[in-house]
């Protein structure tokens, strides 16, 4: 996973969030800010010591008897009787009958799911760090509308890094 970092308005470093450990440590804290290069979160690191990312140690230990973790996990679903009678019906039952209805819908609707993000991710950009700059709120709507011809000639006199890391979240997709 990328991070990228910003001084002010101007980026000072992309990179992994090792990269981005080392980095923060020989910097005053408070003076930078860094995203989420996938989701446009502000993220905060922990700079004390400890490796980002670091597996636990349950994680490391060998592995006992028994059927493989697929990575499954259990969480509660509340549904109508007769949705639960009919994903009995199913072949597999209700939980091969959920995942396949998931899998379904996620091929389906990819390309608007993955577009929603990206301007999910530029807004959360946006805001954090351009929400005082001119033609933001402009901007922001033509984010939403996907229409990036006019959100880069709204965004045309924003600082350099802050525009180009703005249409690169919002337009990943077409790069």
């Amino acid at each position: 996973m990328a991070y990228t970092a910003f001084q002010g308005l101007q980026r000072v470093l992309t990179g992994t969030a090792e990269e981005l450990t080392v980095f923060l440590k020989t910097r005053p804290q408070g003076q930078i800010i860094v995203f989420n290069d996938v989701s446009g979160a502000q993220v905060d690191f922990d700079i004390r010591g400890a490796a980002p990312n670091q597996m636990p140690e349950s994680q490391t230990e060998p592995r006992g008897r028994g059927r493989p973790r697929l990575g499954v996990v259990a969480k509660e679903v509340t549904l109508l009787p007769r949705h639960w009678d009919w994903l009995n019906l199913q072949p597999g039952g209700a939980s091969v009958a959920l995942r396949r209805l998931v899998d379904d819908a996620r091929r389906t609707s990819g390309d608007r799911d993955r577009v929603r993000a990206a301007q999910e991710a530029a807004y959360r950009f946006m805001s954090a760090i351009a929400g005082n700059l001119p033609g933001f709120e402009e901007a922001t709507r033509a984010l939403f509308a996907y229409d990036r011809r006019r959100m880069t000639q709204l965004i045309a006199a924003w600082p350099d890094d802050v525009r180009d890391y703005a249409v690169r979240l919002a337009f990943a997709d077409q790069a």
